[in-house]
């Protein structure tokens, strides 16, 4: 192990986190009728619940991944999305998946990281 090592958990939860966060804005911007409308032409069903959950995990959830809380909890959901982003929207329409791909391994990374010593939950355990 190197000296860097520790500061693989913090870089990845920013990269990963901040490209989250601006996607979830976008669809937070746009709305949830918007985003469900999105999902219900895809074919999912119960639209509007998901696109409640998919503005939360990319809004909240980067936060907490970009400050170090909860991120193995958030990586595993954002995991999820992605997996279903490749499976469900781009590859039955033909498209690339490279962004959905690179952060789903992202994503699984940080589900094996964890928080890293950078981070909230650290300081949070540490009392300091």
């Amino acid at each position: 192990m190197n000296q860097l090592t520790p500061y693989a958990a913090f870089f990845m939860r920013l990269a990963v986190g901040f490209v989250f966060f601006q996607h979830g804005l976008v669809k937070f911007h746009n709305g949830i009728p918007a985003v469900a409308g999105f999902l219900h032409n895809v074919g999912f069903p119960f639209a509007t619940v998901w696109a409640v959950i998919l503005i939360a995990v990319e809004t909240v959830g980067a936060l907490c991944v970009i400050a170090g809380f909860l991120t193995r909890f958030w990586a595993a959901c954002m995991a999820i999305e992605m997996l279903v982003a490749i499976l469900a929207v781009q590859l039955p329409k033909g498209g690339n998946f490279e962004l959905e791909g690179l952060l789903f391994a992202g994503a699984i990374t940080l589900v094996a990281l964890g928080d890293g010593p950078l981070s909230v939950a650290v300081k949070l355990k540490h009392g300091s």
